[in-house]
């Protein structure tokens, strides 16, 4: 069981450990960052964490955090987007990279996560807020889903089982599902990908 130190330095670095992808050594140059950084970069970095809470909603159509007044982002709510399109995300650093490449102007849907192999759960996956939100989203004009994962197997998983899930959806609707195609190497990230990378990913998807 994970317990927290008594130790304020201890606690600190224990708490920046639960981050993804942060070890021991990590989390501890975090915390003697901040100790040599004056008060008021720890104020302001104290200030950040808490409006994280009172100013950031996620948007009930795509399932992204942003910040402003409560209600759909202001990627849903731009009527130039093509409702066409909808690329179905693992999370919002992928929706991110996409929109850094300005190579796609359609919605978008946060999928909040991939299968994992170990377990080959989808618990906590938004696959029923997906599919719900379909009907209505054929009717604004939608004609291909995207599947926008990382080249990796679990995304090669996600991208399976959110096909089948979508296949008779499709069936009913009258639009297609399709897969990034080639330009990202096996086992990319497709937070980290550069503009052309992705660009060529959905210009050859499949």
């Amino acid at each position: 069981m994970w317990r927290m130190s008594a130790d304020p330095i201890e606690k600190l670095s224990s708490l920046f450990e639960r981050f993804p992808g942060i070890g021991p050594r990590q989390a501890q140059r975090f915390v003697q960052f901040l100790l040599r950084s004056s008060p008021a970069i720890r104020r302001e970095l104290m200030d950040g964490v808490r409006e994280l809470g009172s100013s950031v909603h996620q948007c009930p159509e795509c399932m992204r955090y942003s910040a402003g007044n409560k209600g759909l982002c202001a990627i849903c709510a731009d009527n130039n987007r093509d409702t066409g399109l909808l690329a179905v995300v693992s999370s919002d650093g992928d929706l991110l990279a996409l929109e850094r490449s300005h190579t796609y102007r359609g919605r978008y849907f946060v999928l909040g996560g991939l299968i994992s192999l170990a377990s080959d759960k989808i618990n906590g996956l938004r696959l029923s807020e997906l599919t719900t939100s379909l009907s209505q989203r054929a009717d604004a004009g939608l004609q291909e889903i995207i599947l926008a994962f990382p080249a990796n197997p679990e995304g090669d998983a996600t991208a399976i089982r959110v096909r089948e899930e979508l296949a008779p959806i499709g069936l009913i609707h009258g639009f297609k599902v399709s897969t990034l195609g080639r330009g990202l190497s096996t086992g990319s990230e497709l937070e980290y990908a550069d503009p052309d990378t992705l660009k060529s990913a959905l210009d050859n998807r499949k």
